[in-house]
């Protein structure tokens, strides 16, 4: 047997696990958001001033519940209470 025909039969053994990875990767991904999201209901029982103490206010709780469903909404609240952290910190500086 040649090389060449010798990588090629190995190649799909190579292929297929990782595929199956991938698969199974976005499977644990989705369950993941889809869990999350559930959580999205308990942060909306919340106050406004418990919501304002961990950086959000209710709205980010719409945006983020109306993501698609592959975005993680978690993730989702937590970039928008960082970029809301950044532009108070510089809102401070720019007042000093």
């Amino acid at each position: 047997m040649t090389a060449l025909e010798h990588s090629a039969i190995e190649r799909p053994a190579r292929v297929r696990p990782a595929l199956g990875l991938r698969i199974v990767n976005g499977v644990a991904k989705l369950i993941r958001a889809w869990r999350n999201r559930r959580e999205i209901y308990q942060l909306g029982e919340m106050s406004d001033a418990q919501l304002a103490d961990i950086g959000l206010v209710r709205g980010d709780l719409h945006v983020a519940w109306n993501a698609p469903l592959g975005i993680d909404p978690t993730e989702q609240l937590g970039w928008i209470a960082q970029a809301r952290l950044r532009a108070d910190e510089a809102a401070a500086r720019r007042m000093i």
